[in-house]
C-alpha cells in the first residue's frame, strides 16, 4: 500500500512540474515571436528614418536654387519695369503737342467786321522728328529720385556646401584658398568702404614670389585682425614667418611685399584687397551673404550670378588674378630676376 501511494506521488510531481515546463515554454515562445517582430519594426524604422533624412537634404537643396532663381527673376522684373516707365514717358510726348496745336487752331479762329467767321488755313502737321531734341528733355517730367544705373553681375564659382548651405573650407581658387570668412563689423566704419568688407578673423593663403628669392614660390598667410577704430592687415611669408607685413591697409601691405621682394616691382600698382582674396567675386558674394551686411552704411551690395557651367567658354577667374603682382606665373612673364647664387657653407669639423 505505501509502494503504490509513493509512486501516485511521484507521478503528481512528474506531471505538473512536465505542466509547468510547458507552460513556461509557451511565454518564451511568445516572447520571441514578439522580439523578433520588434527587430523586424524597428530595421524598418531605420530605413524610413534614413529615406526621409534624404528626403530632407534634397528638399533643402530644391529650396536654395528656388531662393536664388527668385531673386534672379526680381532683378530682371526691376529692370523691365524701369525701361517701361521710360518708353511710356516718350510715348505721352506726341500726345502733348497734339493737343497744343489743338488748342491753338481753336483760338485762332477770329470774326470778320461783315459777321463772316474767317478760319485760317489749316498748318501742316509737323512730325516728330522736328521736333528739336534739346527740348524734349524739358517737356518729359523729371523723376523726383534718382534711380543707381543697373549694375553689371559679377560671375562666381560654384563652391560645396553643407546640409545647412554654408560653405565646406577651406575654399581653392586657384592659387588662393580661403580658410575663414571672419565676422562682418557693422558699427565702426572703417571696418568697411563702397565696394569692400573688412571682416575681423578672414584668413587666407597665397602661392608668390619668395621674399629671399623671387624665382621660388612661398606661401603667405594673409589675416585682417581687430585694430581698435580701424582694421589691420598681416601678410606673413612660410620662409620668414618672424617678420610679418602689417599695414592698415591692404595696399599697404602689398607695396611692402613688393618692394622687399625686389626693387623692380616698386612700379607695379598695388592690389592689396585682390591679393588677400577679399577682392575675388566668389569670396566677396560669401562675405556680401554673411550677418550684419545690412547695417553697413557706406557699403552698395554687389549683384552676382553662380557659374551655371564650368566647361563654358567664358572663363571664371577674374583678370585681376592674371596680374603679375598677384600671380606668380604672370610676374616671371613680365620681369626678368637675376640670378641668385647661394653660398653654401661647409660644416665645421
Amino acid at each position: 500500500m505505501s509502494h503504490s501511494y509513493e509512486s501516485y506521488v511521484h507521478n503528481y510531481s512528474q506531471s505538473a512540474e512536465t505542466q509547468e515546463h510547458n507552460k513556461y515554454k509557451k511565454k518564451y515562445k511568445k516572447l520571441t515571436r514578439i522580439v523578433k517582430d520588434l527587430v523586424f519594426e524597428n530595421a524598418a524604422l531605420c530605413d524610413q528614418v534614413a529615406q526621409m533624412q534624404d528626403n530632407l537634404v534634397i528638399v533643402k537643396e530644391e529650396r536654395l536654387f528656388l531662393l536664388r532663381k527668385l531673386c534672379q527673376i526680381q532683378g530682371d522684373q526691376d529692370s523691365s519695369n524701369n525701361s517701361k516707365n521710360l518708353s511710356n514717358n516718350s510715348k505721352n510726348l506726341p500726345n502733348n503737342s497734339k493737343n497744343s496745336s489743338n488748342v491753338n487752331q481753336s483760338n485762332s479762329s477770329v470774326p470778320n467786321t461783315d459777321g463772316v467767321v474767317v478760319v485760317p488755313k489749316k498748318r501742316a502737321k509737323k512730325r516728330c522728328s522736328s521736333i528739336d531734341p534739346s527740348s524734349i528733355g524739358e517737356m518729359i517730367p523729371k523723376p523726383k529720385t534718382k534711380r543707381p544705373a543697373k549694375t553689371t553681375r559679377k560671375l562666381v564659382q560654384a563652391i560645396p556646401l553643407d546640409i545647412n548651405g554654408r560653405p565646406l573650407f577651406p575654399i581653392t581658387l586657384g592659387d588662393l584658398t580661403v580658410y575663414s570668412l571672419g565676422e562682418v563689423v557693422s558699427d565702426r566704419v572703417p571696418y568697411h568702404n563702397e565696394d569692400l568688407i573688412f571682416p575681423v578673423g578672414f584668413c587666407s593663403t597665397r602661392l608668390y614670389a619668395s621674399l629671399k628669392n623671387p624665382h621660388i614660390k612661398s606661401l603667405y598667410t594673409c589675416k585682417i585682425i581687430d585694430g581698435g577704430p580701424r582694421p589691420r592687415f598681416e601678410i606673413v611669408s612660410d620662409s620668414d614667418p618672424d617678420q610679418p607685413l602689417v599695414g592698415f591697409s591692404p595696399d599697404e601691405c602689398h607695396v611692402k611685399l613688393l618692394t622687399t621682394i625686389s626693387p623692380l616691382l616698386c612700379n607695379i600698382p598695388p592690389k592689396g584687397a585682390q591679393f588677400f582674396g577679399i577682392f575675388h567675386p566668389t569670396i566677396q558674394n560669401l562675405i556680401q551673404s554673411s550677418p550684419g551686411t545690412r547695417k553697413l552704411v557706406h557699403y552698395k551690395s554687389q549683384r552676382f550670378e553662380v557659374m551655371k557651367n564650368q566647361m563654358s567658354d567664358r572663363n571664371p577667374i577674374p583678370d585681376d588674378e592674371l596680374d603679375p603682382g598677384i600671380n606668380f606665373i604672370a610676374l616671371h612673364k613680365t620681369f626678368t630676376f637675376p640670378l641668385l647664387h647661394e653660398i653654401k657653407e661647409e660644416p665645421i669639423e
